[in-house]
């Protein structure tokens, strides 16, 4: 058996290509293995239409780290953010709340609803800053796990107690709730305002299969909330060439570094000899061989469709099929003929340069859990709507643009009798109809429409019951206990099988941590 490579990275997503530069900087021969025809993963930006370029799955930018936007010099590859500025929330009321990233304008508009809630937005921001300059550190380390009695973990616990310590009792005290709490709940405590707390709660739901009142979410609602650009806390942006143009760069610097990449090259298994993970073995039969694997895509893939049961401990294994994804979100993507036209506040304007969110109120959001709960999708679902041809005119012929809608709810699991082929159109019509309660000429300028469910989602991209983070960000699945209890440092019960991917710590969103701190380990064991 030859060693061709010092690594095989499975699959090309934006945490197998950061693995992989990181690898390659350090000297090893690296290989990866992408399934699709681009790489990406779920951060690419395709031609869904001619003329039309869509962020196909992710479609904004914040949680990717800075030490790796500057590790790897993506600028110069050609990676640009740009701002997205604000969240605009319409009412069928006709009024509307309209948060900007320029504070003093968003004070105004949120005491032109409540002056309490002013007062407290900005003692709200101070608190959830310090909240997450205490966090973000942890989402740069490989957490430490307590049930581990080794000096080392037991001296980052001990560096961890002692900043808490450090911190105002006020602040411990919002950190323990942020962690336990639903974003509902927590937000409760600062606001009066329906559709504020609605909209700020929504960030609490993203990608898990949980409500807007479910505990768990306001940690949700934090690890959103750490977003960063140019060190702008709490920013948000889009990629230059849409979400693709982050991979793009990504894949630029890997192959710079010395990567290969080879695409339309799905692994059938993983080679283990005598116990060792030596290789890969793809669909046409041949085999490629490696001292390391590391693997990019989620738990399931790597150990129950990669690997044979045997080769695995029983009791990881059932560790594994007990980890939860339960997906929970769909994508409509439209190419139009104009600019949506809403009646809360009419014509074009700045308020369609960012965020445009359908949550009205904290009621409406449950109310959309509560359908997914049962089975169905959402009749009148949350909505997370973006025009980022406003802002990135390459993205849509002249006068044309792209609207890229998230939604919340599309459950993978629905009731017996019900098919996702079968309800794909009835879903993409239902979140144009709510829209279109909003912005009445919608209809009317769809030239395309894209619906993409969670069973979409994971025959497509990889993402098993089509979870956007690899797995659900529930408190029993983060920090030490990501992916399984005792297998949290990126490496697994067989040596040289690593994991690299948003199923490890610290979680989804396009971060580019999982596969950076994966690589760090790598390089420690083979040092």
């Amino acid at each position: 058996m030859a060693i061709t490579y010092d690594a095989i990275v499975i699959g090309g997503g934006h945490n197998g290509l950061t693995h992989a530069a990181y690898l390659a900087r350090a000297g090893k021969k690296v290989l990866v293995l992408e399934r699709r025809h681009i790489v990406g993963g779920a951060a690419v930006t395709e031609e869904v239409f001619p003329g039309f370029k869509f962020s196909v799955c992710s479609y904004v930018v914040s949680l990717l780290r800075p030490e790796i936007i500057r590790d790897l010099d993506l600028p110069r590859h050609g990676l640009e953010i740009l701002p997205l500025d604000g969240t605009f929330t319409p009412l069928l009321t006709g009024d509307y709340l309209w948060r900007v990233n320029d504070h003093g304008k968003t004070h105004r508009e949120i005491a032109r609803h409540s002056r309490l809630d002013a007062e407290a937005y900005q003692e709200f921001a101070r608190a959830m800053q310090t909240i997450c300059r205490f966090v973000k550190p942890i989402l740069s380390m490989v957490p430490p796990d307590p049930t581990v009695l080794r000096p080392r973990e037991i001296r980052k616990l001990w560096h961890l107690a002692r900043r808490f310590q450090k911190l105002a009792s006020e602040d411990r005290y919002n950190l323990v709730q942020l962690m336990t709490m639903s974003a509902a709940e927590f937000l409760d405590q600062w606001f009066e305002t329906d559709v504020l707390k609605a909209t700020m709660s929504a960030s609490g739901i993203i990608g898990t299969f949980l409500g807007v009142r479910s505990p768990g979410t306001a940690y949700v609602l934090l690890h959103h909330y750490m977003g960063e650009i140019d060190g702008a806390f709490r920013a948000w942006g889009f990629a230059r060439g849409g979400t693709g143009g982050i991979s793009t760069a990504m894949a630029a610097a890997a192959l710079e570094a010395g990567v290969e990449i080879r695409k339309q090259a799905p692994v059938a298994r993983i080679l283990v000899k005598n116990g060792q993970a030596r290789g890969v073995a793809l669909p046409n039969g041949d085999e490629i061989y490696a001292r390391v694997i590391s693997s990019s895509v989620d738990p399931r893939h790597t150990f129950l469709e990669f690997l044979e049961a045997k080769e695995l401990p029983a009791e990881f294994l059932d560790k594994v099929r007990r980890y939860k994804f339960r997906g929970s979100s769909g994508k409509v993507n439209l190419a139009l003929d104009a600019l949506p036209n809403f009646l809360a506040m009419p014509g074009a304007g700045a308020h369609l340069r960012g965020a445009i969110s359908i949550s009205p109120s904290v009621d409406y959001m449950e109310k959309a859990y509560d359908d997914a709960k049962y089975g169905v999708f959402s009749r009148r679902p949350y909505i997370d709507m973006v025009i980022p041809s406003l802002t990135d005119p390459s993205l849509a012929p002249p006068g044309k643009h792209v609207l890229s809608c998230f939604v919340q709810y599309a459950p993978y699991k629905l009731k017996p009798g019900l098919g996702w082929d079968d309800l794909r159109e009835e879903f993409g019509n239902s979140v144009i109809d709510t829209v279109a309660e909003y912005a009445p000429n919608l209809k009317n300028i769809i030239l395309h429409k894209q619906v993409l469910t969670p069973l979409d989602l994971e025959r497509e991209w990889g993402l098993s019951e089509g979870n956007i983070f690899q797995g659900e960000l529930s408190l029993e699945q983060l920090f030490f206990l990501r992916p399984v209890p005792g297998w949290t440092r990126f490496r697994t019960p067989i040596p040289g099988l690593y994991m690299c991917g948003s199923a490890t710590h610290p979680g989804g969103g396009i971060m580019g941590a999982p596969g950076r701190l994966a690589a760090a380990e790598v390089l420690r064991d083979q040092a």
